[in-house]
Parts: structure tokens; sequence; C-alpha cells
């Protein structure tokens, strides 16, 4: 089933963190994203060349983990459309006022428990004199710290069940599914779904622990393969831990690093976007457990933690 396009991308993120401060320096020092404002308990950062006002939103809490996650409509007729649908799912939670920066905003779930928030209404990000890029077609003036990551590419729930989350996704959003793995008992544990032409924006993947509404990751996007290497010796030289990577995924053939933020939730580094989905009659990529058991696409044997490890962690 070809995306709708009632949602244009996903938007941005709401992270919690039980270590503020140094979860915001490290997405300064190494991300490179740069500061744009802040509350009593939240901190929003951007990635230079998203349009919108901010990337990323870290709140501090007791636990880590992801508060919301939002998706920005295609207009308002479409934003409408998804929330007459998500009133009749029942899985709708009304409206609320945007963040700084957001128009209205209509909250809803997924099946899992995720909270999710889609708008329309948003203010392009203005940048500042010492920020105007030197090219008129991007946001922000190139950063000159840390790995300088472009853009948030995807985010990575863990839930209980993630058919009936999938099915929500392409139901419901009106997202396309582009891969699964499919076990042989024939239960779903993975899915990736689209809602543009890139691979995937959204990832559910079975929550080993049988626990709900906990996050995978999330991930920001580099020009290059080669800005991920570069992040390796910065992770080295900044004292950041590496979780595995660098490396090539097999499916969605993502070059990758992942690496824990100081509040605890994991962080990838990605250069998916060669790799595009143009066909409208996609035909949806099943991986066998046979398949998945060779490891990552040159062999790289998945290390444990990737399976086990989410935010909020298990008590």
């Amino acid at each position: 089933m070809p995306p709708r396009h009632d949602i244009a991308h996903l938007g941005h993120v709401e992270l919690h963190t039980p270590r503020l401060e140094e979860s915001v320096q490290f997405c300064l020092d190494f991300l490179g994203l740069r500061e744009v404002g802040s509350t009593d308990h939240s901190v929003y950062l951007r990635a230079w060349d998203d349009y919108e006002h901010h990337t990323l939103t870290l709140t501090q809490h007791e636990k880590p983990g992801v508060a919301r996650t939002y998706l920005r409509a295609a207009g308002d007729d479409a934003l409408y459309r998804l929330v007459k649908q998500l009133e009749q799912s029942g899985l709708g939670r009304g409206w609320t006022d945007g963040e700084e920066g957001y128009g209205p905003t209509y909250l809803f779930a997924d099946p899992d428990g995720h909270e999710f928030g889609v708008y329309y209404e948003s203010e392009w990000f203005t940048p500042t004199v010492e920020t105007v890029p030197s090219l008129k077609n991007q946001a922000e003036a190139y950063p000159t710290q840390g790995v300088g990551v472009r853009r948030l590419d995807h985010i990575n729930f863990l839930g209980r069940g993630v058919q009936a989350n999938r099915d929500f996704v392409r139901d419901t959003l009106g997202g396309m599914i582009t891969e699964q793995i499919v076990l042989d008992s024939g239960e779903v544990a993975a899915s990736w779904s689209t809602f543009t032409n890139k691979g995937y924006d959204v990832v559910y993947t079975k929550d080993a622990l049988g626990l709900s509404g906990r996050l995978h990751h999330i991930a920001f996007a580099t020009d290059s393969r080669a800005d991920i290497l570069r992040a390796c010796d910065i992770a080295l030289e900044q004292g950041v831990y590496i979780e595995t990577g660098p490396h090539k995924h097999a499916i969605q053939q993502t070059f990758f690093l992942y690496v824990y933020e100081p509040g605890g939730n994991r962080i990838e580094l990605c250069n998916a976007g060669a790799r595009l989905v143009l066909a409208p009659d996609w035909k949806t990529i099943d991986w066998t457990e046979a398949e998945r058991s060779k490891g990552q696409a040159w062999g790289l044997k998945t290390i444990e933690s990737f399976h086990t490890y989410g935010t909020p962690p298990a008590e």
C-alpha cells in the first residue's frame, strides 16, 4: 500500500533524561546540534539543515526514554483527516498547544502506548546573524563543532507487539511498510515504515523483555560514511560510549554507529539517504530468522545489548 502522504515527515522528538545538563552538552559537543531555546525543565536543540524551529527537546526526568514523537501533517486538510481517523481508532487524546515554534497539536498514542503529536502549523527557523548560511538553500550555517549531523532521520520504538503497531502506522497514519523481520512462527519481530521516499521513518522492534512504551533509539543523518568514521574518533576523544559499529546493516543497508548519550538514551548516527524507495507499489521485504542470524551486512554479529537494552531501562 503506497503512503497516503497525509504525514509529510517525522518532525521532532522529545526525550527524557535524568542528566539534562550533560545530555545537552553531548548534543552540542558531540552531535554538533545548536541550542535555540529553553524552559524551566527542557532545552530545544536543532540540526543545521532541519528547516523547523527545533529537532530535539531534552526534558529533565527521573528516567531516560521517549516522551513524545511529533509528525508534521502535509496540510490543514491532511491534519484533520488524520485527527478523524485517530478519533475513530480510539487512540486519540485531544488537542494541545504545540511546543515553541509549533502550532496546535493533536495528541495520540500507538497501540503500545508511545505518545505522539501531529501538527501542521510550523515556524520555519530563522538563523541568527552568526549562523546565516553561505548557501541560501540550507537552513543554517554548517556547524564547526562535533559530528555536525544534518537532520533527524528516524525513530525506533520497542514494543510488546510489533504487528499491531505496524498496522496502525499503515492503516491509520498512512505509512508504507518497506521491510520486516518474520520469525519462523509467523510473528513479526520488527517492522520498518516510511511516510516519505526514504526507506524508513518509524521502526518497531519487539521488546525482548515484554515491556511496552520503550525506546530503542533515535537516529541522526550524516552527509557521508566518512562523517561516521570521523564520529568514532570524536567519541574516543570525548569519552562517548560506542555500543556497536561502525558497520553496515543488512536491513535497509544503513551505514551506522550506535552510542549512548549521558542520560542513557541510545543514539544512532546513520548514512541512509542514498537508498530511496521510489516505487509506489513497493513490495515489502521479509527477512527470516535464518537470514538475520547471519548478523549485519558484512558479518558483524549483533551484540546482546542491542536486543535487550532500551529506555527507560528495565527495573
